[in-house]
């Protein structure tokens, strides 16, 4: 959890990572939130809200996000005393493999839009037939 000054605001350079990886195709908050876990730093989403300037029903979503690509898993951390336990969010995938996922992605996304685009072509010189 965030104990330091610095560590509570979003630098210009994540900012301009997280644009980066919202270009890519992250969805705009799933961006802000992978970048600020890349930090390495576990976080609650209390933290994250704060950090990202993001409310709660922003950070629940781009977390989900995150979890259902299996980059990001949620720790119980119990509470002392009453309560529900706070979760503890942890980046459970390296930056090199998660970029990889991602170019994979984006490549598979483009040999599928090509083979559209021929199968776009094949079909109109078959009506010109």
């Amino acid at each position: 959890m965030v104990g330091n000054n610095s560590l509570l605001n979003f630098s210009e350079g994540e900012e301009e990572i997280a644009v980066l990886f919202w270009d890519i195709g992250l969805k705009k908050n799933a961006a802000r939130v992978l970048v600020l876990l890349i930090r390495d730093i576990d976080l609650t989403s209390r933290e994250i809200e704060r950090i990202c300037d993001l409310r709660q029903p922003e950070v629940s979503i781009a977390i989900s996000d995150l979890m259902r690509r299996k980059w990001v898993k949620d720790i119980r951390h119990a509470r002392e005393g009453k309560g529900r336990p706070t979760m503890i969010y942890h980046l459970i995938k390296s930056l090199d493999d998660i970029l990889e996922e991602l170019k994979y992605e984006i490549v598979g996304d483009y040999e599928e839009k090509i083979k559209e685009i021929e199968k776009v072509r094949e079909l109109l010189k078959g009506k010109k037939s």
